[in-house]
């Protein structure tokens, strides 16, 4: 493209000058120039975007000196949100950043789930936190952290927690902390703690112990969505739980089985995923989002990719690239081909054609017909996964919808409907849902249009959700009023994403060193010994050829922080918008941006 344009502007001088001495007529000029640029055009075709539109003139650069300064921003909102919820909050779960309080169970009102579901009386934040420290290479604290789990939290405690939670979490990053603990290659710096003596993978089995009870006694193998910790199961626990808590357990227990070449805990998520798996749609091949476990009836019979379904299919495909498990791959593949197929709405094509942008639907799970007119925030994880999918041109459609809506409200409304343009359920907790997708996409094109999405997010959060002691929920999404809590996922997922956004030589972007993403954004290298495992014919019966460990797949998977990855976008689409500006345009006007 550079190049490019220096032809164009050198032809356009030279014919400039002739129409001074009158050799040439005023009007060959343009007419030579347009032949040059459509030269140039021909190299990335659609993806061209002229020097005079706005969205070509807004998006198209990022200098190096601001991309450094929105790393710190980053790396100074972590820290703000980190070092309060240490001064006045630890060894709570959460931090209240309003009034600067440590937050706990609610065990006045055993029903208030939001709370109870998440929080367990085990330091929760601290826990969550353990491997962003790490790949913003503070090794102190990270040592400090860790020592300080290791000396303060125990699991022998009177809490009801939901297995979900407590798995993606605790177990995740303990698992994550203690990998990155043992690395001989060290490639955050040295994060190593004298005496260490794999103290967090016991409290990952120790954890992982303790949640067994949950799959035991139900007749589907689907575990029960809660747990006590010191009792197991409550004698009132619900038999109905969605299939994203069900169903999401396999990529942290199928680790811990491997480092402790334990197959119990591998086994039992898978079966609980061959359980729901066995339950989707003759006709439609969609799940639904609420089981009974003990029937396996589908209580909730609506299908999308948000809440109750969301890390079901992110974890299919996430468990394949860690694990090599073919039966993995397989499910994702067909799981994809019917969101494909029921979901979608829209254009065939989202970078060329007319028609609706591409967009993601609820439907009912047996007839494939829309159920409603709202998506939640849950769902913008999907332009992320269609990224390690492979799925480029679609994910930069559904990413840019959904950054519409942050561009609109300078935040996520939980659910937004997409028929009224307005919010259906307007607080944002912080979600980190969007920043992830926007990562991820970054990663895969290099395009600096990410970047720009990526600033406009940190601005937004250090505008309206900044508080005393740190960053609150935004109860409604419109008036920008805040609530007083600080869920950890804000500093496990949204600071670390954004953080990574903007910091090309973190360890985790070098060349050599590979890593997935857990649903919370815990840390995993791929690593061969999660590849071997003595019981592989135990799961799987049927005869299949041994794979070689350094393929994936004939479809060529890879993680998408690969940096040999973004070597398939070509070098000329870089500089031009991911999405043509008629179409961004398009979806501006759809969300009522402009």
């Amino acid at each position: 493209m550079r190049w490019c344009s220096v032809l164009l502007w050198l032809l356009v001088l030279r014919l400039g000058l002739h129409a001074l001495r009158g050799l040439l007529p005023p009007g060959s000029l343009r007419g030579a120039a347009q032949g040059v640029s459509s030269v140039c055009r021909a190299t990335y075709g659609r993806f061209f975007v002229g020097p005079g539109d706005e969205y070509g003139r807004r998006y198209s650069s990022f200098p190096a000196g601001l991309r450094l300064e929105m790393r710190e921003m980053a790396r100074s909102m972590f820290s703000f949100g980190y070092d309060n919820y240490m001064k006045h909050a630890f060894p709570e779960d959460e931090l209240n950043p309003i009034l600067c309080q440590g937050r706990g169970p609610d065990t006045l009102n055993p029903s208030n789930l939001n709370i109870n579901d998440v929080l367990g009386n085990y330091s929760l934040t601290l826990i969550d936190a353990l491997d962003t420290l790490a790949v913003m290479g503070n090794a102190t604290e990270f040592q400090k952290a860790v020592r300080l789990v290791i000396d303060t939290v125990s699991f022998d405690k009177d809490s009801t927690v939901q297995v979900f939670e407590a798995t993606i979490r605790i177990m995740g990053s303990l698992l994550s902390a203690h990998i990155i603990l043992t690395d001989t290659k060290q490639p955050f710096g040295n994060m190593t703690l004298n005496g260490y003596d794999d103290e967090l993978l016991h409290m990952a089995h120790d954890l992982a112990v303790r949640l067994l009870p949950a799959f035991e006694n139900t007749r589907t193998g689907m575990p029960y969505p809660r747990v006590n910790l010191l009792k197991g199961v409550p004698p009132d626990s619900l038999n109905h739980t969605c299939t994203a808590g069900a169903g999401s357990l396999l990529v942290e227990f199928g680790i811990l089985s491997r480092l402790l070449g334990d197959s119990t805990f591998e086994w039992v998520a898978r079966r609980a995923v061959r359980a729901l798996w066995s339950l989707r749609s003759n006709d439609t091949g969609l799940l639904g989002n609420v089981v009974d476990i003990q029937t396996g009836d589908w209580v909730g019979k609506q299908s999308g990719l948000g809440a109750g379904l969301d890390s079901f299919f992110e974890y299919l495909l996430k468990s394949y690239i860690l694990f090599g498990e073919e039966k993995d791959l397989d499910m994702f593949n067909e799981a994809y081909k019917s969101i494909r197929s029921h979901l979608r709405r829209g254009r065939k094509a989202c970078n060329e054609g007319e028609g609706d942008p591409p967009l993601y639907v609820n439907v009912n799970m047996l007839n494939g017909q829309i159920m409603n007119t709202w998506i939640d925030s849950l769902q913008a994880f999907f332009p992320g996964l269609q990224v390690l999918k492979g799925d480029i041109e679609d994910a930069i459609c559904l990413h840019a919808f959904y950054y519409a809506i942050w561009k609109r409200y300078g935040a996520l409304p939980e659910r937004y409907n997409w028929q009224l343009q307005a919010p259906d359920v307007s607080f944002y907790p912080l979600r980190p849902e969007l920043v992830e997708s926007t990562y991820l996409l970054y990663q895969a094109t290099k395009n600096p249009f990410y970047l720009h999405v990526g600033m406009d997010i940190l601005q937004s959060l250090e505008k309206h959700a900044k508080a005393k002691c740190g960053y609150a929920t935004l109860h409604h999404v419109v008036d920008k009023s805040q609530e007083d809590r600080m869920e950890s996922f804000f500093l496990s997922e949204t600071c670390k994403y954004l953080y990574l956004l903007f910091d090309e030589d973190n360890p985790v972007h070098r060349t050599g060193n590979k890593y997935l993403f857990t649903t919370e954004g815990h840390l995993v290298p791929l690593d061969p010994r999660f590849r071997k495992t003595p019981w592989h014919e135990f799961f799987h019966q049927e005869d299949k050829t041994e794979r070689s460990l350094q393929k994936l797949s004939q479809t060529r998977l890879r993680t998408a922080n690969s940096s040999t990855n973004c070597n398939r976008v070509p070098e000329e689409r870089r500089f031009s918008l991911p999405l043509k500006s008629v179409y961004m345009r398009q979806i501006d006007q759809m969300v009522g941006v402009v």
